[in-house]
């Protein structure tokens, strides 16, 4: 029996693209033999899955799968929107997501749980579907909450069929009262969050570094009035004001009722409900978010591919 070194593995690694347990195993299989294990790696369509994971993964979906007192949202995404619309591709995100409900929601758990339809860990059967369908694919970002008592009500934006679309978002509520009543406050809560993308629930929770930010901005803005420095602390004090009621979302106008704010829907919500009511958290995923996408020159590209 070969021993499988180090060495070993990772020459068949800058042979094949491969990475380094699928050379191992294939090495494993193959007595050591190099030239079979990329014939075996080929075989398994391992080999082509990894020579795709350099390309950009810009499009694809959110996917949301749900259970009462907790959510998960996940974005899977592809090279094409072409893929996204693919049977085979949104059957996978969706089975992502249910997957998802049973970790803790994290990018790696979910990687690696076993997904029941293959039998294999998520981010193997990731690999199988790139190698099968031909585009890169990436689980890129995961997001879980859960109450003990209440919902955690979902909504998709621009659905392309149950549980799937371009736009997902979840909502935590705390509360005993009435689940029907919770879960339709709670979508409505979602669809705001989707239009207004609030960076945090209540203005104390604002990220230290962009309220500074935006606080610097004002002085700078202030000073060029040339009022004098007591009047321009005001003005800031004023506008910072103005800032965390714009992107706080308890404090935002409802989209909904823009007569109300979030926290003005709630407290009537809680009359219906028959109990308090607390928004104890909110995700928010947007397909592509963050992405740099590749520019690419279309009629190159085929000029390229006609050269051979």
């Amino acid at each position: 029996m070969t021993e499988i070194t180090a060495a070993l593995v990772k020459e068949l690694r800058e042979k094949s693209g491969a990475g380094m347990m699928d050379c191992k195993k294939a090495l494993t299989e193959t007595n050591g033999d190099i030239e079979a294990a990329i014939d075996w790696l080929r075989a398994k369509g391992i080999s082509k899955a990894d020579k795709k994971s350099g390309r950009t993964a810009a499009e694809g979906l959110v996917a949301i799968a749900g259970a009462g007192h907790k959510a998960v949202v996940v974005e899977l995404n592809s090279e094409t929107d072409f893929v996204a619309r693919n049977d085979a591709f949104q059957d996978l995100a969706r089975g992502i997501a249910e997957v998802a409900l049973s970790t803790n929601g994290t990018v790696e758990a979910i990687s690696a749980a076993a997904y029941p339809a293959s039998g294999k860990p998520v981010v193997d059967t990731i690999k199988d579907a790139i190698a099968t369908i031909g585009e890169n694919m990436a689980l890129r970002r995961a997001a879980k909450l859960e109450v003990e008592h209440g919902v955690v009500a979902t909504y998709i934006h621009n659905a392309a069929g149950d549980g799937i679309g371009k736009l997902g978002v979840l909502v935590a509520l705390k509360s005993v009262g009435d689940k029907a009543v919770l879960t339709s406050i709670g979508r409505q809560v979602a669809m705001h969050i989707a239009a207004t993308n609030p960076l945090a629930i209540r203005p104390e929770e604002v990220d230290a570094a962009v309220a500074e930010r935006e606080r610097n901005v004002f002085i700078e803005q202030s000073r060029a009035s040339g009022k004098p420095d007591n009047i321009i602390e005001k003005m800031v004090e004023g506008r910072m004001r103005k800032f965390f009621e714009e992107v706080a979302l308890l404090s935002q106008a409802f989209v909904i009722n823009p007569d109300l704010t979030v926290a003005a829907a709630i407290k009537e919500a809680e009359k219906t409900a028959g109990a308090p009511i607390e928004i104890t958290g909110m995700a928010r995923l947007l397909l592509g978010e963050g992405i740099e996408k590749e520019e690419t020159d279309f009629a190159a590209e085929v000029a390229a591919a006609a050269k051979g």
